[in-house]
């Protein structure tokens, strides 16, 4: 029974109208680059999840900044990365400026020990207020990566179902039109055209249903790594503060 379905259904799609191919065609686009979208946001939040976790592991045993950014480039999936180096590179470029570091110099150094030398100064940032609008510029950067092509998930559950629609209207269009040629309204004259138009709305359908739930899924997803880049851009600023400040 499910394999004559099966072929009966695509015996529909193979005589359908010409329209109904090309509304059928855009909705498997749309289909097949949604389910790609989805795919690839998987896999890279999954390894973007696993990275993070790695990474606040080395930031938080680690007694220097350059310990940290050592490792950035084998982490560059995590969002926090991101983060870091945009306030690991202010920092730097405020003491640098003041004369208070030379080039290359960590400007965590001074966490590395508990006793540092009396004829050393300690390094004094400027503006704690600079290094908090750049992990901020940095958490808008990574959030775009991360929203990156969802957008399209929206947009397709927002518009198969009316492109599917489109099609079936067309489709009743000319099975009114063959009814009225052939001058019967005999089940066997309206059935096979009204199969025909129907189609096109479930494959919108089809389309659709998949894209809205993943669309609030991988948002949602986006909203815990937004939420992990404020609770670090915290940590990081208490950090800044307990020791440049």
């Amino acid at each position: 029974m499910p394999s004559t379905s099966g072929s009966a259904l695509l015996e529909i799609i193979v005589n359908s109208s010409t329209i109904s191919k090309v509304v059928l065609g855009i909705l498997a686009i749309f289909s097949v680059v949604s389910w790609g979208i989805i795919l690839h946001k998987w896999w890279t939040f999954g390894r973007t999840r696993r990275q993070t976790a790695s990474f606040l592991d080395v930031f938080r045993r680690s007694n220097k900044f350059s310990e940290v950014q050592a490792v950035c480039p084998t982490l560059k999936d995590s969002p926090l990365v991101g983060l870091f180096q945009a306030g690991y590179a202010e920092i730097t470029s405020q003491l640098r400026h003041q004369g208070q570091m030379a080039p290359g110099a960590d400007p965590a150094a001074a966490t590395a020990t508990s006793n540092p030398r009396p004829a050393s100064p300690r390094p004094t940032l400027k503006s704690l207020a600079g290094v908090d609008r750049a992990l901020m510029r940095a958490s808008v950067v990574e959030v775009n990566k991360l929203e990156k092509h969802i957008g399209f998930l929206a947009t397709t559950a927002a518009i198969t179902p009316f492109i599917g629609l489109f099609g079936t209207v067309i489709g009743i269009m000319l099975a009114f039109e063959n009814i009225a040629q052939a001058g019967s309204t005999n089940l066997g004259v309206v059935s096979r055209p009204i199969a025909d138009a129907l189609i096109a709305t479930a494959c919108g359908l089809f389309a659709a249903i998949p894209a809205v739930y993943y669309y609030n899924m991988l948002s949602n997803r986006v909203k815990i790594f937004a939420s992990e880049m404020d609770d670090f851009a915290m940590e990081f600023l208490n950090i800044a503060e307990r020791n440049f400040t």
